[in-house]
This record gives C-alpha cells, sequence and structure tokens, in this order.
C-alpha cells in the first residue's frame, strides 16, 4: 500500500484549473519529482499535501491517515522553500533547533538533533554564524537541516536550488539525493529542471495543464514518452510530420521513414515520428551499411556541450539535430554535406491528436 497517497485531486483558481483529477501512490522512502513548466499546477499539488491550499475535490492519505482537511502544523511534514526562509536574526544552530523548540522537545534532545542533521549536510563549522554570512548553497543546506530535525515523515521541497548558480545546483541536489537515501525519508521534489528530475528520482510525474502527462522512473519517462508532449518536454526529439503508410512506414513531405511498426495506428493517419539526437549517426560519406534510415543535409550549426557536439542540420528544408561524441572520428565543419542514419527502433510513432 502506498504511504503517500493522492485520489482524484483537483484544485481551480476561479475559472482555471490549477490541478485537475491528479491521483498518485508514493512508496514509503521514495524521492519523487513533479516535473513541468511554469504554471503546470507542481506547486500547488506540493501545497496541497503540506496543507497550505485545501483541494476542491479529492483526498490526502498519509500513512493510512487522511489529511485532506488537517492543518499544515499537524501533518507532521517538513518543507524547504525556493527562498530558503531562514530567520535572518537567528544562528545557524537557533534556526536548525526553531522547529525542534516549538515541539517542545527537551533541550539535549535538541542539541543532538542539532548536531545531527548539521553533520547530515557537512556544515557544522557554520553553527555560531548567522543566514548572511552563509553563502546561497549553504543556506539551502541549513533550510534542509532545518527541516530535517523534526524528523518529518514526509519532506517536500518546492524549487529548492533554482536561485543557485549552475556548479552548486548539481553539488547540492547529488547531497539531497545521498540525504534522502541516508535517511529513507519519502520525498517529493518540485522542479522545472528535466535534469535535475532525471538524475535525483525514483519516480517522476511529468504534468501539464494541471494533467498528469505521465508517470514513471527516469529511464521509462525519457525512453518510452506516452505523449508528444512528455517526448518535446524531456530532452530533445527530431519531429517528421507525415501520414502512417503500410505496417512499417511513415510518409513525410520530402521523405519516408522505416519506423519498423506503426502499432494500431490506420494507414493514411496523420503522425509525427519522434527520433532522439543521440540515436542518429552521422558520416561525411554515403554509409556501407543500410541501418533503415539514410538521409542527406547541410551542416548548418555546430555547438560544443563538452562530451557530445549537438549538430544542426538542414534537411530538405527541415532542422535536424543530431550528437556526435568525441570519440567519433569524423570531423565534421560547417556548410558540410553529411549523411544522418537511424534505426527503425529509434523511431516513436505517434498520432498527432496526443
Amino acid at each position: 500500500m502506498a504511504y503517500l497517497e493522492l485520489k482524484n485531486v483537483h484544485k481551480n483558481f476561479g475559472n482555471v484549473k490549477a490541478v485537475d483529477d491528479f491521483s498518485l501512490d508514493v512508496e514509503k522512502g521514495s524521492l519523487v519529482s513533479f516535473l513541468g513548466p511554469s504554471g503546470c499546477g507542481k506547486t500547488t499539488t506540493l501545497r496541497m499535501i503540506a496543507g497550505f491550499e485545501q483541494p476542491d475535490g479529492g483526498s490526502i492519505h498519509l500513512d493510512d491517515e487522511d489529511i485532506t482537511r488537517i492543518s499544515p502544523n499537524q501533518r507532521d511534514i517538513g518543507m524547504v522553500f525556493q527562498a530558503y526562509a531562514l530567520f535572518p536574526n537567528m544562528t545557524v544552530r537557533q534556526n536548525v533547533a526553531f522547529g525542534l523548540k516549538m515541539k517542545k522537545a527537551p533541550k539535549d534532545e535538541i542539541e543532538k538533533r542539532v548536531n545531527e542533521v548539521l553533520n547530515m549536510v557537512r556544515l557544522k563549522d557554520t553553527a555560531k554564524r548567522y543566514p548572511h554570512q552563509l553563502s546561497g548553497g549553504q543556506q539551502q543546506r541549513i533550510a534542509l537541516a532545518r527541516a530535517l530535525a523534526v524528523r518529518p515523515r514526509v519532506l517536500l521541497l518546492d524549487e529548492p536550488l533554482s536561485a543557485l548558480d549552475a556548479e552548486v545546483r548539481v553539488a547540492l541536489r547529488g547531497e539531497i539525493r545521498r540525504i534522502q537515501s541516508e535517511l529513507a525519508i519519502t520525498t517529493v521534489y518540485v522542479t522545472h529542471d528535466q535534469e535535475e528530475a532525471l538524475s535525483i528520482s525514483d519516480k517522476v510525474v511529468v504534468m501539464e495543464n494541471g494533467i498528469i502527462q505521465q508517470v514513471g522512473t527516469p529511464q521509462e519517462i525519457y525512453r518510452a514518452p506516452q505523449t508528444r508532449f512528455v517526448a518535446t518536454f524531456i530532452g530533445t526529439a527530431n519531429q517528421f510530420f507525415g501520414k502512417v503508410s503500410g505496417k512499417t512506414n511513415v510518409s513525410c513531405e520530402t521523405l519516408n521513414i522505416n519506423c519498423g511498426k506503426v502499432g494500431d495506428l490506420r494507414d493514411g493517419e496523420k503522425v509525427v515520428v519522434l527520433v532522439r539526437p543521440e540515436s542518429i549517426h552521422v558520416t561525411r560519406t554515403v554509409p556501407e551499411k543500410n541501418s533503415g534510415n539514410t538521409i542527406e543535409g547541410i551542416v548548418e550549426t555546430i555547438t560544443f556541450h563538452g562530451a557530445v557536439t549537438r549538430l544542426g542540420v538542414n534537411v530538405k528544408q527541415q532542422h535536424v539535430v543530431a550528437d556526435i561524441t568525441v570519440a567519433s572520428n569524423e570531423l565534421i565543419s560547417l556548410n558540410q554535406k553529411v549523411w544522418l542514419s537511424f534505426k527503425p527502433d529509434a523511431c516513436k510513432v505517434m498520432a498527432l491528436d496526443e
């Protein structure tokens, strides 16, 4: 049975449906991310779990207890905000101890717990400092320590890293995952950053316009998207528009694509074929082996991304992106003619009404 369960939850703000028929089971000790663009309902859903917003319908259960109408301070839930929300007039130690004092915990227990969580976030040496004396990354780790000190049943994190620079974000998301795994604390993490969600989550919930588009492991979300929105929002996907032609092909305006299989799509039905950039092999000459699909184009852009270089190729007036790795022996230059090859099983065919 799920530890945290949302059943048919919905929330409206006036005529706007912020969250629509949201149902989700979260296993105890897991980290689940709500991922989607701004305004998709992910933070509203988090706030309903915390009790800061009341759902217009549906229910929320935690450890078999219906908490839908329970006040936030009675839910035993910890929350970390984007803006840290530390008390500027309190030292780090006082900030971390605040929740425990509100719970009237014994003094020796407070001392022990504060030391434990400061060690956990590796900031024990900052205990006597004030928030303004810390970096943004350190402040966020203290906010995390404060939430963990009260040993909540669930930890909620609302865009906790969005105010930090890229290098600190990468380091801190690893710290969050380490601490979450170490404590085996059930965690719900809100982010608009797909890399962040895919790198730390046990399960990802992709949302759009208040609706769940797909729930799955990071691998499932990336490799087997169920909707066109998920396929294009998670990572990059080339889109080829056309019509089903037989049981294996899609006929586009300027090319014919062998997709291996088109499922139960009807002949002549309008579809889009999605192909990931890393699934495309790039050569300077016509490839000797037939991979199933080979198209010719001219290189228009070259973007270096460290281990990967992304090419933008003009294929009969369509922009196609393909990735080559540093291990590739192909030296590609701008305005060069290249051949792009991809296998039928690299194609994801979807009806256009999805």
